[in-house]
């Protein structure tokens, strides 16, 4: 059943045209991604549909009785009620037939009016009751507030203490509980670390209703969606499948189209060729006259525009590194007097890429900042290794210069470059034009991560250290700084939420809590299957424990490692062995056949020959059952 229709629609603001043409059809159970660019007009389309904006021209078809939840990006619950209060208004209605229910068994427990009248009305209105999940209610509420990590809250504490990302995670939770037919949903995982991420993916994936999302976390839309509405230069196109799918179907479809252009303008350069040669001559001008309509009446396709234009930069080194990048030893972190995580111990060598991970407020971005000196060691000591030079990109881009131009913010990083040069570096960041002459406080978040990636590119530093490089980034801007960071000869620590990009970044994960670093050996997927298994065993470490179990588990790491391989090394033997056994056994087999054989039967020396082959062969195969034998125990 569709449960909401878009035909034909187009906004513009102004005299700019910002959506043209639109279709979209939503059905419900539908799990559906909007992607695009930064500004391509994804969020104006959202709330056109959630009917908080206008729109110029075309219709939106949508059913009476179909209801629609929307939460716009970083929106906070402004109230003076407590938390427990704001959840529980949702269910206003339920708790009203609750009510109605008390004051009917009070009635009828008192002997008022006609009882079997009032046993029929609490009868009807119990089932009713039950049917809207009137003795669930509450739980769900309390299910949502886990979910979101307010479990670990006291309810009754009033929403205006809290901050402004926990304020956004609670008007996502009420608009969860409110079940809507269509939830709209513009950068729902802003604020949610990964377990609250995982949390809200797997009720999604459960969510009665149809989803609208936009989201630039592209681990999370896999998870989610199974259709992809991409908007480009004004209009949409969609596909079907996830996140991923979407990318290859995207770049399917392209080459297909420049194929067929291109076949096409090489037929249609073939007979204006044959026309120009052949409109003069007596003897075919017929024949060019007949090309000549034959082109006229072709429709002539467009040559397909492809990808808009992307930044387009790479990271260099100046020169490597020692073997050893960094090392910690005994290394507590914290500000001021009050230490947030200890006994972290860890080795960085040359090339790696390295995924530093945890809850939020865990210390993360502490740690980075201790690394690179903005913050002082409160224990233990850092060892960098020979000729590091490190690189950072702070998330919160503290270090743009907000009353510089754009260009001079990056010509203040190499005066010895001409402004060509730096016009050409900025270009390939996407500042072109005027775009340069801005002062950086008046650019967009996405705008100011940009600027921060071109100054950390121009260090060449062959030790980047990224806090949140994807923050403000759109999905092309990222597929661009992975391409670029995979590409990159120095060794990386990085802080992301961002599990795509840790998938394709990483190849080893540090997990940070209060009493150390774990360290995994793989990508995040690796990462989330490791830990399992090793949470089944009751080989992590528990979380009020404060001793010092980070090497210990590392070790066990080592040691559960050593024992995988010998294990993958035993598997491969037996598989090796288990060919050769079959290989002999096809032999002799062949061998005994050849003695049935008239014509080798009655010549006694063959028949010698033969015999001392299958000895031998089974001889040979006598000791590789010995030796499987021998490795299946």
């Amino acid at each position: 059943m569709i449960i909401l229709q878009v035909n034909q629609l187009s906004k513009y603001f102004g005299a700019e045209l910002i959506l043209s043409n639109i279709k979209l059809e939503i059905q419900e159970k539908d799990r559906i991604a909007l992607v695009g660019r930064n500004g391509a007009g994804k969020s104006t389309l959202l709330k056109i549909l959630a009917g908080q904006m206008s729109y110029d021209q075309g219709e939106i078809i949508k059913p009476k009785h179909v209801t629609i939840g929307y939460l716009a990006q970083d929106t906070g619950l402004q109230s003076d009620r407590s938390i427990w209060d704001e959840m529980i208004d949702v269910f206003a209605p339920l708790r009203q037939m609750e009510q109605q229910l008390r004051d009917l068994e009070q009635q009828m427990s008192a002997g008022q009016g006609n009882y079997d009248q009032l046993l029929k009305q609490y009868d009807r209105l119990q089932v009713e009751f039950k049917e809207r999940g009137g003795y669930q209610y509450e739980a769900d509420i309390r299910s949502v507030l886990h979910g979101l990590k307010f479990s670990e809250y006291d309810y009754s504490t009033p929403i205006s203490t809290l901050s402004g990302g926990q304020r956004t995670r609670l008007a996502l939770g009420k608009l969860l509980l409110t079940k809507p037919d269509l939830l709209i949903l513009d950068e729902p995982t802003n604020h949610l670390d990964m377990e609250t991420l995982a949390w809200l993916e797997q009720y999604l994936k459960n969510y009665p209703g149809a989803i609208l999302i936009v989201s630039h976390d592209r681990y999370f839309l896999d998870q989610v969606v199974d259709q992809v509405y991409e908007i480009s230069r004004t209009t949409i196109k969609k596909y079907v499948g996830n996140y991923t799918r979407y990318l290859q179907q995207r770049a399917e479809q392209y080459e297909r189209e420049l194929k067929l252009y291109e076949k096409q303008q090489e037929e249609v350069a073939k007979l204006k060729d044959f026309i120009q040669r052949n409109i003069a001559r007596a003897s075919t001008t017929k024949r060019a006259q007949s090309r000549r309509k034959q082109l006229e009446k072709m429709n002539l396709m467009e040559k397909p525009l492809g990808d808009e234009k992307s930044a387009s930069f790479r990271f260099e080194i100046e020169r490597p590194s020692g073997n050893d990048v960094l090392i910690a030893d005994n290394v507590a972190i914290g500000y001021h007097d009050e230490t947030i995580a200890s006994n972290i111990h860890f080795r960085i060598t040359r090339g790696e890429s390295i995924a530093l991970i945890g809850p939020n407020g865990i210390g993360k971005s502490t740690l980075l900042k201790t690394i690179v000196k903005k913050l002082p060691l409160q224990q233990g000591e850092f060892r960098y290794g020979a000729n590091v030079q490190i690189g950072y990109y702070d998330q919160e881009q503290a270090d743009l210069t907000s009353n510089k131009r754009v260009l001079d913010e990056l010509w203040d990083e190499d005066r010895l470059k001409t402004e060509k040069e730096i016009r050409t570096i900025l270009g390939n960041f996407l500042f072109s034009g005027d775009d340069v002459l801005k002062p950086v406080s008046t650019l967009s978040g996405g705008e100011k991560a940009r600027l921060a990636l071109a100054k950390l590119m121009m260090k060449k530093a062959n030790f980047l250290i990224l806090d949140e490089p994807t923050n403000h980034l759109d999905l092309d801007s990222k597929e661009v700084l992975e391409q670029a960071l995979i590409e990159y000869p120095g060794t990386i620590l990085f802080v992301s939420h961002d599990r795509y990009f840790i998938n394709r970044i990483a190849t080893k994960i540090y997990e940070l809590s209060d009493h150390g670093i774990i360290e995994y050996l793989g990508d995040y997927d690796y990462y989330l299957t490791k830990k399992a298994e090793l949470l089944e065993l009751g080989q992590l470490p528990k979380q009020e424990s404060k001793q010092n179990t980070s090497s210990s588990t590392k070790v066990s790491y080592e040691q559960e490692k050593e024992a995988k391989k010998l294990e993958r090394q035993r598997k491969r033997k037996i598989e090796e062995i288990e060919n050769e056994i079959e290989q002999l056994e096809k032999e002799i087999a062949n061998n005994e056949e050849q003695l049935c054989d008239p014509a080798i039967y009655h010549d006694h020396e063959k028949v010698r020959e033969i015999n001392d082959t299958i000895n031998q062969l089974k001889q040979k195969l006598e000791l590789l059952i010995e030796q499987w034998e021998n490795l299946q125990t």
